[in-house]
């Protein structure tokens, strides 16, 4: 007898009719594809690299069948219509930029804008606008003063990737776990240099683990 082609997905052995027990067949139910990311809906199992995603060892079990199987067609997604973005106020946006882990870690931040929108402070906390080129930015304004920190003052690290928060005293040389960098983005891929890993979400981005151990830095230069 002619042996036959299992068409489960994840499965494609050979069989015949007289040698199909139950729970011969190891396959899953059928894949989901999203912005980049490939998961299997049977077991959530998921990655970006497709033939890794083909590796993944199936979930279901049963007898082999020459049936393709059905696979549901993804809803069409509606497409969103872009409104006006609403007026911030100056104050409320600085302050929740200072709550936002993006802008915390020196990312550009679609919520808050960019680094360069946020006004420059002289040394007694008082706004200034900012007017011309940089470098009459900088012959105009007095040179920051180092602020002095005590050793139980808290303090948010700035090193890209970590963003806690900290004390002096406690700092040493393998406090902070962060990237050194650079980040990268590059045809919609995002990553660091520093430790070759790429993903395509902002939120995957973020929680790339740290490759580095130093000192917590409240004040890189």
């Amino acid at each position: 007898m002619s042996k036959l082609r299992c068409q489960r997905i994840g499965c494609d052995a050979t069989f015949t009719e007289d040698d199909n027990p139950e729970d011969s067949c190891t396959y899953h139910a059928s894949p989901l594809f999203h912005d980049g990311m490939k998961e299997w809906s049977c077991c959530k199992k998921r990655s970006h690299d497709f033939s890794l995603f083909l590796e993944i060892p199936g979930c279901k079990t049963g007898k082999h069948t020459t049936e393709k199987p059905v696979l549901a067609k993804p809803s069409s997604s509606t497409k969103s219509t872009s409104a006006p973005a609403p007026a911030v106020n100056a104050s409320a946006n600085a302050s929740s930029r200072e709550g936002c882990s993006r802008c915390r870690q020196g990312f550009f931040c679609s919520d808050h804008g960019s680094v360069k929108d946020i006004k420059p402070k002289q040394p007694n906390g008082v706004e200034v606008t900012v007017a011309g080129s940089n470098s009459e930015l900088q012959e105009s304004l007095p040179a920051p003063v180092k602020k002095m920190v005590g050793i139980n003052e808290p303090q948010t690290c700035k090193n890209k990737g970590c963003g806690q928060t900290f004390k002096e005293k406690d700092n040493h040389d393998a406090a902070c776990s962060h990237h050194p960098g650079p980040a990268v983005f590059h045809d919609r891929m995002r990553g660091w240099k520093c430790c070759d890993i790429h993903v395509k979400e902002f939120d995957e981005f973020m929680s790339i683990p740290p490759c580095t151990k130093g000192w917590h830095n409240a004040d890189p230069s």
